[in-house]
């Protein structure tokens, strides 16, 4: 519990005035993604690297997150280095990566604000709004939380979490 508490005041509320951001990347495929593409859902854009431990820690919160909430959350994994394609390929392959991953040269300053460590996360409303930004990793449940709790402050309602269904068994 003490963990999940330091992970909540670890995600940074950002301006009460959210605006809409969007940005546009190739995936690995080299079809371009945008962040627009995924209004009406909850976003978490993930910059990480493939040789930052955090940043792997974190990998199975973020598709255990993605896989159960797919009508309401979508995950970006964006590959924050300067790695050959084919390596990155494999790499997201070998680490079951099923969310979109997308892959841009570092920056001090993306079009989502700062990213000044890795892991950084963004989270992004239904609406296209910034709400919050983390740098270190984040965890599903910190991440559950924080929507859940925005949902209930009236943001986002078109994008429900959907929780998994442990009674049936």
């Amino acid at each position: 519990m003490r963990s999940l508490i330091f992970m909540l005041a670890l995600l940074t509320a950002l301006p009460a005035a959210a605006e809409k951001v969007d940005f546009t990347l190739k995936d690995l495929d080299g079809k371009p993604v945008s962040l627009s593409d995924f209004r009406g859902k909850w976003v978490i854009v993930n910059y990480w690297a493939t040789w930052c431990p955090p940043c792997l820690e974190e990998i199975p919160d973020l598709v255990g997150l993605y896989e159960d909430n797919r009508d309401s959350v979508v995950v970006l994994g964006i590959s924050y280095e300067e790695v050959n394609m084919e390596y990155l390929q494999e790499f997201v392959e070998s680490h079951m990566m099923s969310y979109p991953v997308m892959q841009m040269d570092p920056q001090p300053v993306t079009e989502l604000g700062p990213v000044l460590g890795l892991p950084t996360s963004y989270i992004i409303s239904p609406e296209g709004e910034r709400l919050a930004r983390q740098e270190g990793p984040v965890t599903r449940a910190a991440l559950e939380e924080y929507i859940a709790r925005k949902q209930q402050q009236g943001i986002g309602l078109t994008g429900a979490l959907q929780k998994p269904d442990t009674t049936a068994q």
